[in-house]
């Protein structure tokens, strides 16, 4: 009675294995190891589109992409030497219909009651996934070009904006020694103001041109708590003047990776601005703090200053030429280059604000 019970057991275990092995989605093959079918499923047949009498008669070699017959060789090596009992490979064949399709193979060395080995392969049709991937490489090979085409074109543009900016400015030099009057002409002092704003307007392009992302091998590790320091050293007679009061609370232990003129330029924009755009109403005080955030050190810079409409302005917060007080000093071009100095270290920068509370920066910046 035991018997027949595990006789019955072991007949619907196989059943079940059956009905799995029929019905399954993916392919599944059992293959010797002379490379012959001995059994498989319909999904074979369905991702070939060969019926299966047409594959067990037929070299599955005769329909693979060339120049992938070889990436079944190293691991089957290793696969029939022992040193591992499956492998994973992604392989081109042709379809019945002449397309070509990418299959991912998954091999698994199995014995039977005989003890002899075979190889179960699993096959999944990843085509779609693959033309995806293989589009996605396009899009960014693309991205990559244009890229450098428009830094060579920005660069190309400065330069020359650069050079006859310069020589509009030395012409009205000129023009002030051989004619000493001239500075009081009204048409005169417009020409001067506009080339003044034009050459102001290319050392800001001039700096945006420079942007680009900095490779991580060329990042220093720079304490962030001293270089904290010397930004506050260097703008104290400008938070005397306004009765600032700035605290660094930075942890001293915290490290990032950088470029020195970079993060000297980070901090100072925006103590600078925090600054600029402090309430009349209340003594002026910011806060630097940071803490460690995965694979970020975040330096956090809070104030009580006017504060910044967000639902207003905050998509607009970081573009060129936008200013949202009416500070006469402003030209909008700050944030826009601190942003983009900040992404260049491979970092970015988040902001809390509120009208007439105060706003909170925070940079998230590489850990050393």
């Amino acid at each position: 009675m035991k018997a027949s019970r595990t006789n019955q057991n072991f007949s619907n275990a196989n059943d079940v294995l059956n009905r799995v092995f029929s019905h399954t989605y993916n392919g599944i093959a059992v293959v010797s190891m002379d490379g012959n079918w001995l059994k498989m499923n319909e999904a074979v047949s369905d991702i070939f589109g060969y019926t299966k009498t047409e594959l067990f008669n037929m070299d599955i070699n005769n329909i693979v992409f060339i120049e992938d017959l070889g990436v079944h060789e190293t691991k089957f090596e290793k696969l029939i030497n022992g040193t591992i009992d499956k492998y994973r490979v992604k392989q081109r064949y042709f379809h019945k219909n002449g397309n070509v399709i990418w299959v991912l193979i998954y091999v698994t060395l199995v014995y039977f009651k005989e003890g002899r080995p075979h190889m179960i392969w699993q096959f999944t049709d990843v085509t779609k996934r693959q033309k995806n991937q293989d589009k996605l490489k396009t899009m960014l090979s693309v991205a990559k070009e244009q890229n450098d085409r428009l830094t060579s074109f920005a660069n190309i543009v400065t330069h020359n904006l650069r050079s006859h900016s310069g020589n509009l400015s030395t012409l009205t030099e000129f023009l002030e020694e051989d004619f000493t009057n001239i500075t009081s002409n009204e048409n005169y002092t417009l020409l001067r103001q506009a080339i003044d704003n034009l050459q102001e307007t290319v050392s800001h392009l001039t700096e945006v041109a420079k942007i680009k992302e900095i490779e991580p091998s060329k990042l220093q590790t720079l304490n962030l708590y001293e270089f904290v320091e010397k930004a506050m050293y260097n703008i104290i007679a400008m938070a005397q003047n306004s009765n600032a009061l700035i605290y660094n609370h930075i942890n001293e232990a915290h490290n990032i990776k950088g470029v020195p003129a970079y993060l000297d330029s980070i901090i100072l924009n925006f103590l600078t601005n925090a600054i600029k755009y402090k309430s009349e109403k209340r003594t002026l005080v910011i806060e630097l703090t940071s803490h460690v955030e995965e694979k970020y050190i975040v330096l956090r810079i809070k104030d009580n200053g006017l504060g910044i409409d967000l639902e207003k302005f905050g998509d607009k917060l970081f573009q060129m030429y936008k200013t949202f007080h009416y500070n006469e000093d402003a030209i909008g071009i700050g944030l826009f280059i601190t942003k983009n100095h900040i992404e260049s270290l491979g970092g970015k920068v988040t902001v809390d604000s509120e009208v007439d509370v105060g706003t909170a920066f925070s940079i998230y910046l590489r850990k050393a």
